[in-house]
């Protein structure tokens, strides 16, 4: 069972701490420059909501610069799992179905940020997955480096192996943006071989997936 998550909503229509992603979600989706974050707990989530978001986005800085939260993973609970830290994880978000998109990959092992893209207007999760994915791959058989690659997307998965992304959103002037990324995606696979082996992020096990967002 994924765990419980509360919400802050600094800017949006009603600002608060919220206990659902469905009661944060209305008061951002569609809201120009709306600040909002995930916390595992209500005591967090309280905290930061009694300051400004420069504020705690600050702190929140500071902290990583004294050194804490090195790593985001517990390596030993990951290896117990047949899970190498030594891995790229990938993620998207959509705030809305379509909506606006971006996508990452973050290094398991430290919780760095390898790369990320958008956010992009009128996309949808499953195009995110597929070309954070791509993205992934693309980029570690450039560099010549094997290591594994998570998604908790089993659908971005089959459309990877099959080397098409069967998204069934329609084209648009406003989202020409990501079908040219798709194009370019559908293109090195089906030119490029790769060695890297995709696995599937087990959410219910492992908590979530290190790309994760935060945001739901």
């Amino acid at each position: 069972m994924a765990k419980k998550k509360y919400y802050v909503v600094w800017v949006g229509r009603d600002t608060g701490v919220y206990y659902t992603w469905d009661d944060c979600f209305e008061q951002i989706q569609g809201f120009p420059g709306a600040l909002y974050k995930s916390f595992g707990t209500l005591e967090a989530a309280k905290e930061a909501f009694s300051m400004p978001y420069a504020d705690f986005t600050n702190r929140e800085k500071n902290h990583k610069k004294k050194g804490d939260n090195k790593s985001v993973v517990d390596e030993s609970f990951l290896i117990k799992h047949n899970v190498n830290p030594e891995s790229l994880a990938v993620d998207a978000s959509c705030l809305g179905n379509p909506g606006k998109m971006e996508y990452r990959g973050v290094y398991i092992k430290t919780g760095q940020e390898v790369f990320r893209v958008g956010p992009l207007e009128m996309g949808t999760n499953n195009i995110g997955e597929f070309l954070a994915l791509v993205h992934a791959l693309a980029l570690l058989t450039q560099k010549n480096n094997r290591m594994d690659i998570y998604s908790d997307s089993t659908i971005a998965i089959g459309w990877v192996l099959g080397r098409k992304c069967k998204t069934k959103l329609e084209r648009s002037a406003v989202n020409d943006k990501i079908f040219e990324l798709i194009e370019r995606a559908e293109l090195w696979l089906a030119n490029n071989k790769w060695h890297n082996h995709i696995k599937k992020w087990n959410t219910e096990l492992l908590g979530e997936i290190p790309a994760d967002f935060n945001r739901k």
